[in-house]
């Protein structure tokens, strides 16, 4: 493999990394985070008529790793061609 090649090949890999971390991050404070550690302060609110850390708990952690994941492929696309690695 090339010099440039590598160097493309490196800088796409931080690039993923970088946006995996990111997103890891999220997806722990909301589950994790929402869900077990402020429940009790997230409760105090009442959403769609349920505690709010009840909800994230059973709801809507499940709705941001979804949406995360259409962020995901979203700018995975944009990376793709950014290092000329896409498919079209």
């Amino acid at each position: 493999m090339s010099a440039s090649k590598q160097e493309a090949a490196t800088a796409y890999w931080k690039d993923n990394l970088r946006l995996m971390l990111i997103l890891l991050a999220i997806w722990f404070t909301v589950s994790f985070g929402c869900g077990i550690l402020f429940v009790e302060q997230l409760n105090q609110i009442q959403f769609f008529g349920f505690p709010l850390g009840f909800w994230f708990a059973q709801q809507g952690s499940i709705y941001v790793f979804v949406a995360m994941i259409f962020f995901y492929v979203w700018k995975m696309n944009q990376y793709d061609r950014k290092h000329d690695v896409h498919e079209d």
